[in-house]
C-alpha cells in the first residue's frame, strides 16, 4: 500500500478519476461527497478491480460540523492519511454582479473556500503525524485570471490559490507539501451544474475544440504526489492546447 488518500467531491468527475488513478497505484481511500450512492458504487468497483480498501461517506463540504463529524468518525486504521485531495467546488451561475443570485455566491463561496478550509482544518492534526504527507487543492485558471460574468467564482478560485500558498508556508516546517491544481476547461459535470443542469447549454461549452478530461487531472495528481520528498510541485497550471487563457478558447467547427 502507497497510503491513505482523502479525496472530496469524489463521486464524479477529477474526484471519481482521482480515485480510479490512486487506486490502480495502490492507495487506500476515503471518499467524501454529498452523493453516497455513486460513492459506494465507486467504492465497490475500486475494491473489486484493485483490491484497495475505501472507506465513504456522505458529505456536504460547507456543514463546518458535519465536516468535523466526518473527519472524526474516520475508523482507526485509515485514519494514517498522507494525501488529502480538496477536490469538491462548483460553479453557480453566469452573470453580472448586478444580475447575480445571491445564493449563487453563497454556494460557491461556502463550498470553494469555507469547504477546503474546514476539511483542511480537521485533516491538518491527521496529516502532522505523517513522514510524506501532501496536500492537494483544484483551483482553477479562474485562479490565475478573470473573465466576463465569472467575477466571483473567480473570486472564489483566487482565495483557492492563496489559502494553498498560505498553507504551504505555514506547513513547511513539519513538513507537509502543498500543491495547486489549476485546470482550465474539463468536460465534467462542473458546466451542468454551472447551468443549473441545462445539458444543451453545458455541451456547448465543451464543442468545436479538444478539451481536457477528468483523467488529465487525475494523472496530474498522481505525478505531483509522486516526486521525491525533497521536490514540491507548488503550482500547476493545466489547459487544453485550444485554451490559452480564460475566457478564449479556439473552436474549430462551430
Amino acid at each position: 500500500m502507497k497510503g491513505i488518500a482523502l479525496i472530496t467531491g469524489a463521486s464524479a468527475g477529477i474526484g471519481k478519476a482521482s480515485a480510479e488513478k490512486l487506486a490502480a497505484e495502490g492507495y487506500n481511500l476515503i471518499l467524501f461527497a454529498r452523493r453516497i450512492e455513486k460513492l459506494q458504487a465507486l467504492a465497490k468497483s475500486l475494491e473489486e478491480q484493485f483490491q484497495t480498501q475505501c472507506f465513504v461517506s456522505q458529505l456536504d463540504v460547507r456543514d463546518k460540523d458535519a465536516v468535523a463529524k466526518a473527519i472524526d468518525e474516520i475508523p482507526a486504521d485509515f485514519k494514517s492519511i498522507n494525501v488529502l485531495i480538496n477536490n469538491a467546488g462548483l460553479a453557480a451561475g453566469l452573470a453580472s454582479l448586478e444580475d447575480g443570485a445571491i445564493e449563487n455566491w453563497d454556494a460557491m463561496l461556502d463550498t470553494n473556500v469555507k469547504g477546503l478550509l474546514y476539511v483542511s482544518k480537521a485533516c491538518i492534526p491527521l496529516l502532522k503525524n505523517q513522514e510524506n504527507a501532501h496536500i492537494v487543492n483544484i483551483g482553477s485558471i479562474a485562479a490565475k485570471d478573470i473573465y466576463m460574468n465569472g467575477n466571483v467564482y473567480c473570486a472564489s478560485k483566487h482565495a483557492v490559490d492563496a489559502l494553498t500558498q498560505s498553507m504551504r508556508l505555514e506547513l513547511s516546517q513539519y513538513p507537509i507539501k502543498v500543491t495547486g491544481i489549476h485546470p482550465g476547461a474539463v468536460e465534467t459535470e462542473f458546466s451542468e451544474v454551472r447551468f443549473s443542469g441545462d445539458k444543451n447549454r453545458a455541451k456547448a461549452v465543451y464543442e468545436g475544440y479538444d478539451n481536457l478530461v477528468a483523467g488529465d487531472i487525475a494523472d496530474a495528481i498522481s505525478w505531483v504526489i509522486s516526486r521525491p520528498q525533497h521536490v514540491n510541485i507548488n503550482d500547476l497550471v493545466i489547459m487544453p492546447t485550444a485554451q490559452p487563457k480564460a475566457g478564449v478558447i479556439h473552436r474549430n467547427n462551430v
